[in-house]
């Protein structure tokens, strides 16, 4: 069984998603983010030269998760990937934690996915203004371990809205039986999003098989997010099923991390509510 977790406090081609009514209720800013651990990375020379910081504390890693947080205030619901959950790289600081804390966000929980001795403790974590009713933690298949999903289920039952907070893995193959996996979770809901660093474009089998196997759609396709300083790959993104009402979504133009975060707003229909 998933293991159960409670929450803390502390230009583009566009894919037409299902016809629905417009809707009249509740409006939400969702944010997804790789922050890359709080490394600031602006050249591909910098993966060999700034690598240690992958492993060893830095003076610089807290001012830069200090802008994350400032951005990340103004969101609803954040997904962020890459972070640590506290080892020797970040000084023994739970990275969602501490933005958390430094954005006045109340709600927040995180899901370690792999671990590196004392050196990494890889994680993803959701930032939220909503108590969520329910948070689950996924492990998902793939030859090599260490990589999950982050479920976080708000409201009630009949009338709740699903998040999931991914980091997919580096090879097609896990990547299809990944989202095989995440198919299933998707399939028991009405009312889902789905966000992360899927390492994969818009048009890819994988993301075509996700579709296909949902009612989920990806409202705007090719929004390039990696590289941060000459984005040409759209391997980050949100989908979500026809009942949410897509108002806008884009990449913004916050280059600290090596991807770009993006950003949608919705609106979610009457009969749902976070709070």
């Amino acid at each position: 069984m998933p293991e159960l977790a409670t929450p803390r406090q502390a230009t583009s081609e566009l894919r037409a998603p299902v016809k629905v009514d417009v809707n009249m209720g509740q409006r939400i800013r969702l944010l997804s983010y790789n922050i890359q651990a709080g490394i600031s990375t602006a050249r591909y020379r910098h993966y060999i030269t700034r690598s240690w910081k992958h492993v060893l504390p830095h003076a610089q890693r807290f001012s830069n998760l200090d802008r994350i947080a400032r951005l990340v205030k103004d969101y609803d619901i954040v997904g962020l990937q890459e972070l640590d959950a506290g080892s020797l790289r970040s000084s023994y600081v739970n990275l969602t934690q501490y933005l958390s804390e430094k954005a006045g966000m109340p709600f927040w929980s995180d899901q370690t996915n792999r671990r590196i001795g004392r050196f990494a403790s890889h994680s993803t974590g959701l930032l939220s203004r909503f108590s969520p009713a329910e948070i689950v933690e996924h492990r998902l298949p793939g030859r090599i371990p260490g990589r999950g999903a982050l479920f976080i289920r708000y409201g009630n039952k009949q009338h709740s809205l699903v998040v999931l907070i991914l980091h997919m893995a580096l090879g097609q193959r896990a990547r299809l039986r990944q989202f095989d996996y995440i198919s299933d979770i998707v399939n028991e809901y009405r009312h889902v999003i789905v966000m992360g660093d899927l390492n994969c474009h818009s048009k890819s089998a994988e993301m075509d098989y996700l579709i296909n196997r949902t009612m989920m759609s990806e409202p705007m396709h090719d929004i390039c997010t990696f590289p941060s300083w000459q984005p040409h790959r759209n391997i980050d993104h949100i989908l979500v099923t026809p009942t949410l009402q897509v108002d806008h979504v884009k990449a913004l133009n916050f280059s600290l991390s090596d991807h770009l975060p993006i950003e949608m707003q919705i609106t979610l229909p009457d009969s749902v509510h976070l709070g």
